[in-house]
This record gives structure tokens, sequence and C-alpha cells, in this order.
């Protein structure tokens, strides 16, 4: 179901960008049709982080960017304890890069490279469970992780999250695409990295966001100042096209299948 109010341990719940928000916020706003807001309390406590909004919903966080080079938006994965997650990070050969921290009465979360050097967070949900809404327009629909070793990653996330996996052979520049599962049930994907990506780029996690019409939510991409980066590509799940923000964020916009 669309409307979320918990997530299972292990499964992508959350999405945030650190960026200049002066200039992304008209830019989603204007894309998706979101609202931002600023999250309650003292802006020096909450460091200006808030949610985009679809109607009444969270639906992804945005904050002041931290990370030198473009803006990237996160992936956080559930867990139950994330001081016991990062320990099983760490011994499958991961990093720690933010050590688990309270996020107020939100949750606690810690930000992690894996044993391939993509970076990626955890979130143990206290009052905040992750997004209210997921797959549908307007809401994150996947998470996809470009591997530079796609062997060595499957053996991390298995290891640190439960995850087992599909992978399909394909034809063409990318060639395998695999299914990441948890209890049965596919939650993320990845594929090796595509051959476009320059080779000094660490592996990465993309996020999918769904929108009602592709064609015309590429020409207001566009229109609000963001790049094409490919053309519409069709597979089983929809429709889908990857683009730039105007700050240099890559994500994927897809008109799901019905």
């Amino acid at each position: 179901m669309p409307e979320r109010t918990s997530y299972a341990p292990g499964t992508p719940c959350w999405v945030d960008i650190g960026t200049d928000l002066d200039g992304a916020k008209p830019f989603y706003t204007g894309l998706f049709g979101w609202t931002a807001m600023d999250a309650p309390g003292n802006p020096e406590e909450t460091g200006g982080y808030g949610f985009f909004m679809k109607g009444d919903k969270m639906v992804a966080g945005y904050g002041q960017q931290q990370n030198p080079g473009p803006p990237v938006w996160a992936t956080y994965i559930a867990v139950a304890d994330a001081d016991e997650t990062s320990k099983k990070i760490e011994a499958a050969g991961g990093s720690i890069v933010m050590p688990a921290m309270d996020v107020m009465g939100a949750g606690r979360m810690a930000i992690f490279q894996d044993s391939a050097g993509g970076f990626c967070s955890i979130w143990q949900p206290g009052e905040h469970k992750g997004a209210q809404l997921a797959n549908e327009a307007g809401a994150f629909s996947w998470n996809e992780l470009n591997s530079r070793d796609v062997d060595k990653s499957i053996a991390f996330y298995g290891s640190v999250f439960g995850w087992t996996h599909e992978t399909h052979t394909m034809e063409g520049p990318v060639s395998s695409y695999t299914e990441f599962m948890l209890d049965g049930n596919t939650i993320g994907g990845m594929l090796p990295m595509p051959p476009m990506v320059p080779a000094e780029v660490p592996q990465f996690w993309l996020v999918y966001f769904g929108v009602a019409d592709l064609d015309a939510s590429l020409t207001k991409a566009q229109e609000l100042g963001g790049t094409k980066m490919t053309d519409p590509m069709q597979v089983d799940a929809g429709r889908f096209a990857l683009i730039m923000d105007p700050q240099g964020a890559a994500l994927s916009i897809i008109q799901l299948a019905q």
C-alpha cells in the first residue's frame, strides 16, 4: 500500500537531500507538487532540516549540504538497533562515517560506507517511522545501487541486512540486474556501474520518484532548470528516465506500470 506507518528492518524507509535549499525547494515543489515544511523547533537544533510534503504526508527530507561535491539523494535503511547494525557494518568490511546518534525524539541514525565504498544510512525509528507514502506518484518508489563490485556488494548487504538476491542477465551495456530481497519481497535493486559514469565516482544509491506522466515531468524538470540525463526507458516496473536537478543531484523519475 502507498500509505505507510512502519517499515520492516532491512527495508529502505526514507530519503533526503543535503543541498542549496534556496535553489532546490522551488525545483522539487514545482516538479512533484510538494510543499516544504521546516522541522519544528530551534533551527540551531534542527540544523535547518525539513520535510517535503505530499498533502499532509511526509515523503522526503531536506537539509543544508554537508558533503563536498554535488548534492546527493541519500537512502536510509530501517533497522531495529542502529548501534548493533553499525557493528555488523564494520564486521562485513564497511566503515562508519557518522556514528549512531539520536535525532531528538525522531529516531537514531548513522551514515556508513559499504565494503565497496558506497555511502548509505541506517535509521532506527522513534517518532519518525519513515516516508508516510511510497510507491506512488510524488513519493519515492525504488532504491538502486550502482555498484563497482556486484559480488562484493551482494555479500556485504546480505551479511548486514539479511538480504537475499536474484540476478538477471541482460543484453547491452549493463550486463546484469540484481533484485535485493527481504523475506521473499523485492526491496531494492543493483546494477553494475553504467559505463557513462566517470571512473572516479564511487558506487552510489540512486533514488527513483514516482510521477503520473513521465513525458510531462521530463518537460517540467527542464523548465525548472533540471537536465535530462537519459531518454525514457521501459522496464517491467514502468517507464523511467534519469535527470539531474539544477544543483547537480541525480535522481530517476518513473511512471509506474498499472
